[in-house]
């Protein structure tokens, strides 16, 4: 991963002190006033009070329970179940399932965290929904909000036979402490961490405000540990922490580095410097490092290499596990939606075949414990339920967020747009986009990481003497990985109408002049601006740039 040479001057002032950051920051103020987690014992005034007259701040606490506006705020929301890792037993699975027929209008959607959002909820029904998750142990708990959110990792953790080490016991500790830790549930904003030893990170950590990747240091196991990613307005590829830490050591690490990011009062006077990112940005990793070791009252190990990516993966079809006899089948969902009756169906299926429910970061979904001889029955009862594995694999590859119908930041169409844009790329080309990663975003919150896409898009809106239409940015040469960089908003406000054709001349171009091996991201790389913008608009003819 790409280092930055430079770190932002830190501005020497006066202490800022909570009462300043409270004046200042209206969402430290309402956490101040009532513990957000604190908000459950008022479950059943909520669930009375018409939605109308509820207190605006008591719906932002209701974050930390997992629950946002649906689109139009006339009282009905998402709310967000909690999953360690992104595994579900078949019982869990069929709960959610059950809690989307009852309560969502049976619409539900995976997500780039490994979660399950349902859709449509009302205040009045928490009180029963909560019950029944709390019976499944399932939560909601701290999957929005000011907190550190749901612990994301390689969907094939322990049961891939390619992995370094199982890093489920660490994760499983992670959650047990953090998840519902009332100490650590007032951050300065939402934090993430993702932590695996797959040899393809496909669990991507340099998004990730801090990532921990298996390695192997003088014939031991552990983490190399990245800081300082993220997307959203300020995208940034993480850095190189520059340690080594066992895994008896992650807790404690991770501990602290929340523990000095979250008592420094700077991180907290204004909502869009409220992220690790610029913690990073402020000391530079070694800085940060000296706080934490200063923190915790000693040096940590140096790592000696930084591990690197084998390549891409996202774990689709039949793969055998470690464990003998037994497959695990990655089956796509494009683009991410799941119903509460096919979740119901298939926890049946799991439930008769095999182990886990995993879901991955592209919101596809995995079934672990298949023995050899049934893995033709359950691919065949998995595509009666609308999951066939024999789909293009871009379809399991690319991402669209919430966005429209019920995300209130989207300003333009995002999964039924990228289904088709998809879907004339494909006919178009067929197999040759099969190892291509389109990912379309509603806002610049980059929920679907459009800037790390091989083609990213960004919803907007453009005018035009007819008023204003739906429209689109472009990112390219974004990507992860061994190449792992932020996207470039190369052309502005394509009009929706306009954009397969814009798509459509760049990949023409692409297929017909790459060389062999090379990626969209390199093939970019070496044009300029000008020159791609001008094949994608179609001023110049797709063969005669470069």
């Amino acid at each position: 991963m790409a280092k930055r040479e430079r770190t932002r001057a830190v501005r020497r002032e006066k202490p800022l002190t909570w009462e300043e950051v409270r004046s200042r920051n209206s969402v430290e103020r309402i956490k101040h006033e009532k513990q957000p987690f604190d908000l459950i014992d008022e479950l059943p005034r909520l669930a009375e009070t018409p939605y109308e007259a509820i207190d605006e701040n008591d719906i932002l606490r209701l974050q930390w329970w997992g629950l946002y506006h649906d689109k139009p705020k006339i009282g009905h929301f998402m709310m967000r179940v909690k999953i360690p890792g992104g595994v579900l037993t078949a019982e869990q699975l069929r709960v959610i399932g059950r809690l989307s027929v009852e309560f969502g209008q049976n619409k539900g959607e995976l997500t780039t965290r490994q979660c399950i959002q349902l859709h449509n909820i009302e205040l009045p029904n928490l009180p029963e929904i909560f019950q029944i998750m709390k019976e499944a142990e399932l939560t909601t708990a701290g999957a929005c909000g000011d907190i550190l959110r749901n612990i994301t990792s390689c969907p094939v953790a322990g049961i891939d036979p390619h992995e370094l080490f199982d890093t489920r016991p660490v994760i499983d500790e992670l959650a047990a402490f953090f998840y519902g830790n009332r100490e650590y549930s007032d951050l300065p904003r939402k934090h993430k961490w993702t932590l695996a030893a797959c040899p393809h990170h496909c669990n991507v950590p340099e998004i990730h405000d801090i990532g921990l990747i298996g390695t192997v240091q003088d014939g031991e196991v552990g983490f190399a540990i990245t800081v300082g990613g993220g997307l959203s307005t300020a995208p940034r590829i993480a850095q190189s922490f520059g340690v080594f830490v066992r895994p008896e050591e992650a807790r404690e690490v991770l501990q602290g580095l929340l523990d000095i990011w979250s008592n420094d009062l700077t991180y907290r006077r204004s909502r869009g410097k409220a992220r690790f990112k610029f913690m990073v940005d402020d000391h530079g990793p070694d800085g940060v490092r000296e706080r934490l070791e200063s923190h915790l009252g000693r040096a940590l190990t140096p790592l000696k290499e930084a591990p690197t990516p084998i390549g891409r993966t996202d774990h689709m079809g039949v793969h055998a596990q470690k464990q003998q006899g037994l497959h695990y089948i990655g089956f796509p969902v494009f683009p991410g939606l799941i119903t509460g009756e096919q979740m119901m169906a298939v926890a049946e299926i799991l439930a008769e075949y095999g182990n886990d429910f995993r879901i991955t970061r592209e919101q596809n979904f995995i079934l672990t414990g298949i023995a050899t001889a049934d893995v033709e029955q359950v691919i065949a009862r998995m595509a009666a339920l609308g999951f066939s594995l024999d789909v293009n694999p871009v379809r399991g590859h690319s991402i669209g967020c919430t966005g429209n119908p019920y995300c209130n930041f989207a300003v333009g169409e995002t999964k039924p747009r990228l289904v088709r844009l998809i879907d004339h790329l494909e006919a178009r080309f067929g197999e040759a986009i099969a190892d291509l990663r389109f990912h379309l975003d509603g806002c610049p919150h980059a929920c679907g990481q459009h800037f790390i896409g091989d083609i990213g898009f960004q919803g907007t809106t453009k005018r035009t003497d007819d008023g204003k239409i739906q429209a689109y940015d472009i990112f390219l040469r974004g990507g992860m990985g061994k190449e792992a960089a932020i996207g470039k908003p190369i052309l502005r406000r394509v009009a929706t109408d306009d954009l397969e054709l814009y798509v459509e001349r760049l990949l023409s171009l692409y297929l017909s002049e790459r060389r062999s091996e090379e990626t969209l991201q390199q093939f970019c790389a070496a044009k300029s601006d000008e020159e791609i913008v001008a094949v994608m608009e179609g001023a110049l003819s797709e063969r005669s740039v470069g």
